[in-house]
């Protein structure tokens, strides 16, 4: 066989050179986000047996005459239960405290008058309104059997809030405004308060203990180096992933979801063994296989293998915080499942089936 030429000993070096060198490549990384849906836990353990609850809402006289055509226990929403008119699991009694005027100010504002061409022609005095106002409002919780179980405090007199009155050229019109009209500013503002007051403990009751439907925007890393050879391949995966994330649902059980999940899957873990030196390159983009996994574990709701793809994100040592801060998230979802009694975050509630403490007791009779 003859000897190869120069030319042909370059060609040779650079074949053998060109895998290494690939697999040595840049490696930039960019957040490619994605949606998705779960139902969110109870953050407080109950009776797994109370899902029904009752809101009684009580004023005082001075606000009585404004909190008649309200009924504010109509907007008090505690997702994933039945809301019963009287003698629920929980009992949530509502109490709605005076709106009180605290000190009156008028503010002054100039005016600079112009003409159609811009020109200044004058100037003008504007007078203002202000009162500054305290709310406050709290709610009791109790079980059926007279249990107490806490309060909330919807709102606080220490918040001072402010009211403007409409602008007067007129300072002694600013003036008398409040008194002249009070009882239908008042009413405003205290419907207003009421309103967010409602509004906060629904959010409230919710957190701590219901079952809302959540729809967040999270997101994965994703090669952004297009001369890497796993450029095209990388967004492929993340096109998977981000469809499935996408369609689920927090009343839909996760059955089959992994399945669809796994092409993905695959590719990330195939990524960690096939990329395996530790420069800065490999490590980045083992990095990035760690941190998908970790995300698209906690999705379906499989804290023990996120657990595992935080530990080894760590021991990849590129941006161990990433890491930790998944062993953190993975934790926390693995105690909240035992606090709920429950192993997933995607299945569907009939409110209509959950019977009341009396209800069950005339059933129990029969």
């Amino acid at each position: 066989m003859p000897n190869p030429t120069p030319v042909q000993k370059n060609l040779l070096l650079a074949a053998f050179l060109f895998p290494l060198f690939a697999l040595s490549q840049r490696v930039d990384l960019d957040k490619f986000r994605f949606t998705s849906q779960f139902r969110s836990l109870p953050a407080v353990r109950l009776d797994s047996t109370y899902r029904t609850y009752n809101v009684s809402v009580e004023g005082t006289k001075l606000m009585q005459g404004f909190l008649k055509d309200m009924s504010p226990e109509h907007s008090v929403i505690l997702e994933g239960w039945r809301k019963l008119n009287k003698k629920g699991h929980l009992d949530i009694q509502v109490k709605l405290e005076d709106l009180l005027p605290e000190s009156f100010s008028v503010k002054e504002r100039e005016e600079i008058v112009k003409d159609r061409q811009g020109k200044e022609t004058g100037r003008r005095r504007l007078f203002t309104q202000e009162v500054v106002y305290t709310f406050s409002a709290f709610a009791d919780i109790s079980d059926f059997k007279g249990a107490y179980i806490g309060k909330v405090q919807l709102a606080d007199r220490n918040y001072k809030q402010v009211y403007r009155s409409p602008e007067f050229a007129i300072r002694q019109m600013a003036e008398g405004y409040f008194l002249v009209n009070s009882l239908s500013v008042t009413e405003q503002l205290y419907r207003n308060c009421v309103n967010r007051a409602m509004s906060y403990l629904s959010e409230n009751l919710t957190n701590n203990y219901g079952y809302g439907e959540a729809t967040v925007t999270d997101f994965m890393w994703i090669l952004d180096s297009k001369k890497h050879p796993e450029y095209r391949a990388h967004r492929q995966a993340f096109q998977i992933a981000s469809e499935v994330l996408f369609s689920m649902s927090a009343d839909k059980p996760l059955d089959g979801i992994r399945e669809q999940l796994q092409p993905a899957i695959n590719y990330f873990d195939g990524i960690k063994r096939k990329y395996t030196s530790t420069n800065k390159h490999d490590r980045k983009l083992r990095y990035a296989s760690y941190y998908n996994l970790a995300v698209i574990y906690y999705y379906l709701d499989d804290p023990q293998a996120m657990q595992k793809e935080a530990s080894g994100l760590i021991l990849n040592d590129f941006d161990a915080r990433d890491g930790k801060g998944f062993e953190s998230s993975a934790l926390y979802l693995k105690n909240l499942f035992a606090q709920t009694n429950l192993s997933s975050r995607h299945f569907a509630i009939d409110t209509s089936a959950f019977k009341g403490p009396e209800e069950n007791r005339v059933i129990a009779v029969k």
